[in-house]
């Protein structure tokens, strides 16, 4: 540590704002790069607040150059950190590999298959963060690499093993060879996203000019747009995220790299949905999801990029998912946590809504069954046709399950009911829902709304006043939404016709009850 603040101090004071090391010939995309000289920018030049930065990202890369690794922060955290911002995330490259950066940390997890990179995990529960570290790549030519027939799915086997992997059209489907800093910052995709920065010297490295690009407010490709497009379609929705994201600060796409997307869109199509799934939430929960709708709609990609993320633009402009894309980018804003699960179930309400209304009234094809077990079956139906094996069956699944499934006990207001429910684990996640219902243009919205303020009151209240607003509601004949305060809708039953008493000794004669 104190060759680090010596060389802090003394190494780099004397130093020019730019040095510039002697240029590099790189490969990109089958073509040598002519933007490969490395610069390293000094603080004063670059003037970023070394406050700004997480002490446990700082930490992890002194770790690995205390252990005599080339390490430094990367990507969108260095361009949030040049323009003043507190990045979200730091992600972290080095020369280590990912056993070597496994062995250095208590908490680390080597995780991806297409690509290998280490999640250096600190403190539990939800306070913990993860810091991804990836080892610098080499940018081997598509032309060089192993061409397989089909995709991750279909040639699993064939792929173990291999390095370096591409498919029919170009896509890599393995790229874990490993290389140095020049090669690492070749293989990014945008110059705004391929900068490095040492925490310990305070020195910038920059290979493609992303500091004149973030100057210029420039989101620019590195080599060949079409190229680059191909070696990863995602690329494509990651330039729509930035797009959006950066908009507000002045940033546009460069002609140029945004050409040639729609034409290349059908590429997504090969993506693993696992991995789009994840693409999409991206979009939906940076900040800026209405931005990125309406980035995706200017740029003729509403539709076609991922059968969920079509839904959401689909119905963004409806009132309930428009109130949930708001108030996810305004809790993002403020460093609130967002929960996808929270978000989904609001976008798929209204197939949950169509599905438990067909079963519980028996419409056709369905035979008619009790809420609880229509609203369950809905559930799946809606699972299996937007959702598939991607994540419905995980712990995303669970919470939007548990969220949909609440709804209707929220008419249980009388006896342990309410007492119970309300310390539901997820309780507030389906309160939240329920209000969030009540802002919509759902049927009886008016009467939902009034429903929360009731729950809202019974959770704020001790348990002596909680009893008598039980006491209260067991003396309404209906409940605010016109059920019963049980949950059920109140139906007038047919009077029974009373049976007249036969004589005990089975003589089939009637007592005259006496």
């Amino acid at each position: 540590m104190l060759k680090k603040i010596i060389h802090r101090v003394f190494g780099k004071a004397a130093e020019p704002i730019l040095k510039n090391a002697p240029a590099r010939a790189v490969k990109i995309s089958g073509k040598t790069s002519q933007a490969s000289k490395r610069m390293e920018v000094s603080a004063k030049d670059h003037k970023i607040k070394r406050d700004l930065i997480d002490p446990r990202a700082i930490e992890t890369v002194e770790a690995l150059q205390d252990a005599g690794f080339e390490t430094y922060i990367v990507g969108g955290a260095v361009r949030d950190l040049l323009l003043g911002l507190h990045p979200k995330d730091f992600d972290i490259a080095t020369d280590a590999t990912p056993e070597e950066v496994k062995k250095l940390f208590k908490r680390a997890f080597i995780i991806g298959r297409r690509f290998r990179i280490v999640h250096v995990v600190f403190g539990r529960g939800h306070e913990h963060e993860v810091f991804e570290v990836s080892t610098f790549r080499a940018n081997v030519d598509a032309a060089d690499a192993t061409k397989v027939k089909g995709n991750e799915r279909s040639q699993k086997t064939q792929l173990e093993g291999m390095k370096h992997a591409v498919d029919s059209s170009g896509r890599v489907l393995r790229d874990n060879v490993w290389g140095d800093i020049a090669s690492d910052a070749a293989r990014r995709d945008f110059t705004v996203n391929a900068m490095y920065y040492d925490p310990s010297s305070e020195v910038l490295v920059d290979y493609h000019g992303g500091m004149a690009d973030v100057k210029k407010r420039i989101i620019r490709m590195i080599g060949e747009p079409t190229d680059r497009y191909r070696e990863d379609p995602v690329r494509i929705i990651r330039a729509v995220r930035f797009a959006a994201k950066l908009s507000k600060l002045g940033f546009k796409v460069e002609p140029k790299t945004l050409a040639p997307i729609t034409k290349l869109k059908k590429l997504l199509e090969d993506v693993p949905p696992s991995r789009m799934f994840d693409e999409m939430l991206k979009l939906v929960q940076t900040g800026h999801s209405l931005a990125s709708i309406q980035t995706l709609k200017e740029l003729g990609l509403e539709r076609g990029i991922y059968p969920l993320l079509d839904v959401i633009v689909e119905r963004a402009d409806t009132p309930m998912v428009k109130g949930m894309l708001n108030d996810t980018d305004e809790r993002v804003k403020v460093g609130k946590p967002v929960a996808p699960s929270y978000l989904l179930a609001a976008v798929l309400w209204q197939d949950v809504m169509s599905g438990w209304e067909a079963r519980r009234e028996g419409k056709p094809p369905f035979a008619k069954i009790p809420t609880f077990p229509a609203l369950a079956e809905s559930v799946d139906a809606v699972f299996e046709e937007r959702i598939g094996d991607v994540s419905g069956r995980g712990k995303l699944g669970a919470d939007m399950r548990e969220i949909w499934m609440m709804q209707p006990r929220f008419e249980r207001r009388t006896g342990g009911s309410p007492h119970t429910l309300v310390e539901h684990l997820r309780f507030r996640a389906g309160f939240d829902f329920l209000r969030l219902r009540g802002q919509s243009d759902e049927t009886g919205a008016l009467e939902l709304a009034a429903l929360a303020s009731w729950w809202q009151d019974f959770q704020d209240s001790e348990h002596q006043e909680r009893l008598t607003m039980i006491e209260a509601v067991k003396r309404q004949p209906k409940s605010l939404t016109g059920t019963d305060a049980n949950g059920g809708v109140k139906k007038a039953r047919p009077k029974r016709k009373r049976k007249p008493k036969t004589n005990p000794n089975g003589d089939g004669i009637h007592s005259a009850g006496v």
